[in-house]
């Protein structure tokens, strides 16, 4: 079932959202060679509990982590560990999530280590700028096709692989709500969109196949042929004014924390 929000029930949702992005942007500050995934995630954890939210991911499903942190080949739901230890050219998936006065605020970023070669870097550009399209079709009156059409035929027609098994969703008082926000599909086809749904809109692409498998720990999610992926996702509210990103730096008083991720 999908849960429609009512515009009040938006703008509260905008707290948890501000928390969760300034979450990511403290958790990209602490970006490179040489860091741990680990304590990147126990800095965020500390960060979004110090601010009086919760970290939606730790727990949820048994999921050790408050941040999943993919890096390079891994496309989601990296486990943090002091084991690994970032490396110069590498590229990391961050995603965090916040639950702030009842509401989730859920997004990802891929952040360099360093310098990656230009051929990981323009992947990392071209998945961001998938985020940006699928976004702008999130308005009243198209579909859910239309948001993973964007996607796929920018990522597609740059020769890259776009994810199948994992897909956005929708978000409220819990992490995923109907319904799956697919990065592939048709135009004109799938639920029609309305205001007040909320959606997290997240691209996986990769730089060759898009076939994936998860490793023995049950969450980490790589591509098959080992080539890298990358992953951007932002919380948006479908409203009669236009999509309306909840992820964003508005509410609450972390908003002066700076660094890690570009809007």
């Amino acid at each position: 079932m999908i849960i429609i929000k009512s515009p009040a029930e938006i703008e509260q949702m905008k707290a948890a959202g501000a928390l969760s992005k300034a979450a990511l942007r403290r958790a990209g500050a602490l970006v490179r060679p040489g860091a741990t995934t680990r304590e990147i995630d126990q800095v965020v954890e500390g960060f979004i509990r110090l601010h009086g939210g919760v970290p939606t991911f730790k727990g949820y499903g048994g999921f050790p982590g408050s941040i999943c942190s993919s890096v390079n080949e891994q496309i989601v739901h990296g486990i943090p560990s002091p084991q690994v230890v970032l490396q110069e050219g590498d590229i990391i998936s961050i995603d965090t999530g916040a639950t702030y006065q009842g509401w989730v605020g859920d997004n990802a970023w891929t952040f360099y280590v360093g310098e990656p070669s230009r051929e990981w870097q323009a992947l990392c550009e071209c998945t961001r700028d998938c985020l940006k399209a699928g976004i702008e079709q999130a308005v009243p009156g198209n579909h859910l096709g239309d948001i993973g059409a964007a996607v796929q035929e920018l990522a597609e027609s740059n020769g890259y692989g776009v994810v199948r098994d994992y897909v956005g969703h929708g978000v409220g008082r819990v992490m995923h709500e109907d319904p799956e926000v697919r990065n592939y599909g048709k135009r004109g086809r799938g639920v029609k969109l309305q205001a007040g749904m909320v959606l997290a809109i997240e691209p996986m692409i990769t730089l060759g196949g898009y076939d994936c498998h998860t490793l023995a720990n049950g969450w980490t999610v790589v591509t098959d042929d080992g080539t890298p992926a990358a992953h951007y996702e932002n919380t948006v509210a479908i409203t009669q004014d236009g999509p309306v990103i909840l992820t964003q730096d508005e509410k609450g008083p972390w908003c002066a924390m700076q660094g890690g991720t570009e809007d």
